[in-house]
């Protein structure tokens, strides 16, 4: 379908409403950046899920980040986003004024380098993410092991897809349609996304992250509405089975596990911790749990569940923007409320 009749397809949508929830957030990011919104019928509604990794982290994770960072011969080491989201007092930015020690990096690789330069210091790896980032985390445990490198440990907070989408689909987010992460489904394949579709007699689309494929993957979801399959339009990156070397990887040092989902609670089986004999290398997410100490006011929980959008936040716009964040959500470019205040 050529990308006029796409357009002319969303914007003359006349059916019954259509809530499609993105539970990616690059296609957060990528919908806003391409005014994806603008261009849908009223009856077409697009509802961010909880696929930013940063966003559902819970507080209790940000606030073992900071003891660590406080931890003489300790250092964090994390991507720039994490630096600035808010624990129950303290953010890690916050921290380094205190003293504390965490440094922002590109790569979870140059953890290597800089643990090898100063054998007396522990590095730990604040390791978050979905299965598109979890098989970088193996490769670098590979690394380390090989190298025998004894200072370098991960706290994670690694989480998978699948569930959490049962878990939305259980508790009151009624969606006519997801709108599949490609990453993800490229390592997983988009055979994982089948369960649920036939289970819930709702379409999942495959997209992949630029404006032309996210508007052919909702096109998709339309037409197929009412259909309970796994459709795949990034057919280039993802196949049914996906990357199977890279799920050997991941399970040689990863296992499912519970986890804690930022005002979720504990999700059963949607996370991936160390194997018992790489348990070394852990720095105490296994005593990790969901936490009472967030902000109350903040509606992190009910947006990422999609019973809210941010706008409707009273927080948002207000003390919460994105040079001030209250919560995870305003933080990342790839979380929804940050997203919808640069739209305004």
């Amino acid at each position: 379908m050529k990308l006029e009749k796409m357009r002319e397809l969303l914007q003359n949508y006349d059916g019954p409403d259509l809530h499609l929830m993105e539970v990616c957030g690059s296609h957060t990011a990528a919908i806003s950046k391409n005014g994806i919104r603008g261009m849908l019928s009223p009856k077409i509604h697009l509802i961010s899920g909880p696929g930013c990794p940063v966003c559902v982290t819970p507080t209790a994770y940000v606030d073992k980040l900071a003891v660590l960072a406080l931890t003489p011969n300790t250092c964090v080491v994390t991507f720039g986003d994490m630096l600035r989201v808010p624990g129950s007092r303290y953010s890690l930015s916050e921290v380094q004024g205190m003293g504390g020690r965490a440094v922002m990096v590109y790569s979870p690789m140059d953890i290597l380098t800089l643990a090898q330069k100063e054998p007396d210091t522990t590095f730990v790896f604040a390791a978050v993410g979905f299965e598109t980032t979890t098989p970088v985390y193996a490769l670098l445990l590979e690394e380390v092991i090989e190298k025998k490198i004894e200072n370098m440990k991960l706290l994670t907070a690694l989480k998978t897809m699948p569930g959490v989408i049962g878990y939305l689909c259980e508790n009151g987010a009624s969606m006519q349609g997801f709108l599949a992460p490609g990453h993800v489904a490229a390592v997983t394949g988009s055979k994982i996304f089948q369960p649920l579709a036939e289970k819930y007699q709702i379409p999942f689309a495959v997209s992949g992250f630029e404006g032309e494929e996210i508007l052919r993957a909702l096109c998709g979801l339309v037409e197929n509405r009412e259909k309970g399959e796994v459709f795949n339009y990034y057919p280039s990156v993802v196949s049914e089975e996906g990357n199977t070397k890279a799920q050997k990887l991941v399970r040689k040092y990863f296992t499912k596990s519970d986890a804690a989902w930022r005002g979720m609670g504990i999700i059963p089986k949607t996370g991936m911790k160390l194997r018992a004999e790489y348990e070394k290398y852990d720095a105490g997410s296994l005593y990790l749990n969901e936490d009472n100490k967030r902000n109350k006011a903040c509606c992190c929980e009910k947006i990422l569940m999609g019973k809210m959008q941010p706008k409707e936040c009273p927080l948002f716009g207000t003390i919460c923007r994105p040079l001030t964040p209250q919560g995870a959500c305003m933080v990342s470019t790839e979380g929804s409320c940050h997203s919808a205040y640069i739209s305004m």
